[in-house]
């Protein structure tokens, strides 16, 4: 719908609250903290990327999975922690309409592609584990490439609609946006005229990319679950599972708070401080966590960190 004489109504900007009920002195140490996770963010996935990178035996699946989930955080956190900081810090909520639709696109975008790596990672860890003497000939360096690209393109097509069909609405009521950065529900939810397509074609996505990696990644734990279950071997079990514990807290880290997410918003009502809490920690902790645990967990990358930052340095 648009304005009587046929003019869609955009902003200017709209304006980013950050987290609702706290004032500015508030915001303003919490951007400390802020600072030090995308520090840490930046620091740990840029470490891993430049490891495997560097290291030639590391160029197997497993890691070059893990390279391609490090730099999908590291964008992803540069995308969304940098804005919250200035927000934080100097108080300033104008983020310019285009703007916030080009990072309420790369957020889902690059969030769809977290999912597809770990979906990949996941079925690394099955043929691993359920077909160790096929695992080299099924995923090749070509074969791990292609499903990097294809990780990249569906992440991209899928979510590439979304800021045309929110320019299509009109915005003519308030233009506060009750969180840190741009998401798509929230945007729609700003809008004076019909949202159903946003509605439907935003539950189609999450539904046929975030939810049907789900269910695969569950599937295949289902199959390693067996396979491990089958072993004669007690040790040789818990070495198998051992492989399994970094992804599956990648996996955790990355779809409770997204489930949860998508829950609260399909309830409906008005956005609520635990929608912000929880939109934040599925944004702000995986790029955190991920390399914390992959590091500590992933011998060859914590023998080659403790090498780095030795005292010698050889």
């Amino acid at each position: 719908m648009a304005t009587p004489n046929g003019t869609l109504v955009h902003p200017a900007y709209f304006l980013l609250v950050g987290i609702p009920g706290l004032g500015p002195h508030t915001h303003f140490w919490l951007a400390f903290p802020l600072c030090f996770m995308y520090g840490l963010a930046s620091l740990g996935n840029l470490a891993i990327v430049l490891i495997i990178r560097v290291e030639r035996h590391l160029h197997e699946p497993m890691y070059l999975f893990l390279a391609m989930l490090s730099t999908t955080d590291l964008v992803l956190s540069s995308v969304t922690m940098p804005k919250m900081v200035s927000l934080f810090v100097t108080g300033i909520q104008e983020i310019q309409f285009n703007v916030c639709l080009a990072q309420m696109f790369l957020i889902h975008a690059l969030s769809a592609i977290e999912s597809a790596v770990l979906l990949a990672m996941a079925f690394d860890r099955f043929v691993a584990i359920c077909h160790p003497l096929q695992h080299a000939s099924v995923l090749t360096g070509s074969t791990v490439a292609k499903i990097g690209l294809a990780a990249l393109t569906r992440g991209f097509v899928f979510f590439f609609p979304l800021p045309f069909i929110l320019k299509r609405l009109s915005y003519c009521q308030t233009h506060t946006v009750t969180h840190s950065y741009c998401l798509h529900q929230d945007i729609m939810k700003l809008s004076c005229t019909d949202t159903t397509v946003n509605v439907v074609y935003g539950l189609f996505i999450i539904l046929s990319v975030m939810g049907v990696d789900s269910l695969f990644i569950g599937f295949s734990y289902v199959l390693i679950l067996r396979a491990v279950l089958e072993l004669s071997s007690r040790g040789a079990a818990l070495k198998a599972l051992n492989t399994c514990i970094s992804h599956l807290c990648a996996v955790l880290v990355f779809y409770v708070p997204l489930i949860g997410l998508s829950v609260v918003h399909r309830l409906g009502g008005p956005t609520s401080l635990l929608h912000v809490i929880m939109a934040n920690t599925y944004l702000l902790l995986p790029p955190v966590v991920n390399p914390i645990v992959y590091g500590a967990k992933t011998k060859e990358i914590r023998s080659r960190v403790l090498h780095m930052f030795s005292l010698d340095g050889r």
